[in-house]
């Protein structure tokens, strides 16, 4: 990757001589260097809207690439950010089974000086969305990734049903009963009301 922010570190440093050795695909599909450079910010940013935490995102985002290195044959060229979507679910489903008993939940200090004042919007803002996660948190692994996948990655209904491969009426209901969830969880009376936008 030419361009790496702090905020949103590369999955894993593939060695190039390495992921040429990628299996081979039918001529009009991505190859794994290709799909690495062009998704990883992408499935770092998906773990991470699925509950991993920062410090478990790098190594699970490089899990994430070694399933796909090595189902990549198997890819029937649909959807791929569908696809790679559909891995990270069930990656991060399975570390946030296991990851219940360590469970931690990280703290904003307040500001102790009146030059700190201008961080108060910060802190109010981390703590909404400390809010919100924990939230989501509480969502059941099929509403949150449908809910994650919709609203978050912005994929069609019927992209989120094939990552998810679920029907599309059970995708429906599972953002509905998220949003539905979430509302009641944050207290938001001017929560945004509406239905599902049109799968396009």
């Amino acid at each position: 990757m030419d361009q790496k922010t702090a905020s949103e570190p590369p999955c894993l440093d593939v060695d190039e001589s390495e992921a040429s050795r990628a299996p081979a695909l039918r001529p009009h599909l991505a190859t794994f260097p290709e799909i690495f450079e062009q998704q990883a910010q992408f499935l770092w940013r998906t773990l991470m809207n699925l509950g991993v935490p920062r410090h478990d995102a790098q190594d699970l985002c490089q899990e994430v690439m070694l399933t796909v290195h090595r189902r990549l044959p198997d890819f029937d060229g649909r959807s791929l950010r569908g696809w790679l979507y559909g891995i990270c679910v069930r990656v991060a489903s399975d570390y946030r089974r296991s990851a219940r008993v360590r469970r931690e939940v990280p703290t904003e200090p307040l500001p102790e000086r009146a030059e700190d004042a201008p961080q108060i919007d910060k802190v109010h803002q981390a703590r909404e969305l400390r809010r919100t996660l924990e939230a989501l948190d509480d969502l059941d692994e099929g509403k949150r990734a449908a809910f994650v996948l919709y609203e978050v990655e912005e994929l069609t209904l019927a992209e989120v049903s094939e990552a998810l491969e679920v029907p599309l009426q059970t995708v429906y209901s599972r953002i509905k009963a998220a949003r539905d969830a979430l509302r009641a969880k944050l207290h938001s009376p001017d929560a945004p009301k509406g239905g599902v936008r049109e799968a396009g």
